[in-house]
């Protein structure tokens, strides 16, 4: 299961991310627009999500994902660290990030795959 540890690798390894604060948490953004936040319990991970994809995700996992009646009119979703298997993270951090990153850089990270293969 992740921890702070692997968030923090994993946000990183996403192109031009860079760690700072928000609310006095450590947070994630990629060209100043907030993709991933640590909780102040430091148990708990606010990403960007689509909000049809949120229910489907609590429906599907409710143990790793949930909202508290603060985020509901939001496009945000609250992960539970030590619940989600860090591939699975890896995955949940990358489409916050594609909802946060400019198209263009978001495009140059699909042409990067592609020619990877």
């Amino acid at each position: 299961m992740a921890d702070v540890a692997a968030l923090r690798r994993l946000a990183l390894a996403l192109p031009e991310a860079e760690e700072g604060t928000a609310y006095g948490t450590p947070a994630w953004r990629v060209r100043k627009k907030m993709f991933a936040r640590l909780r102040d319990d430091g148990q708990h991970l606010v990403v960007t999500v689509d909000r049809g994809e949120r229910e489907l995700l609590m429906g599907a996992e409710p143990a790793v994902f949930f909202i508290t009646d603060h985020y509901r009119p939001y496009h945000y979703m609250l992960v539970r660290l030590g619940a989600i298997p860090e591939d699975e993270l890896a995955e949940v951090l990358e489409d916050s990030w594609r909802r946060a990153a400019p198209t263009r850089l978001v495009k140059e990270r699909d042409e990067e795959a592609t020619s990877s293969r």
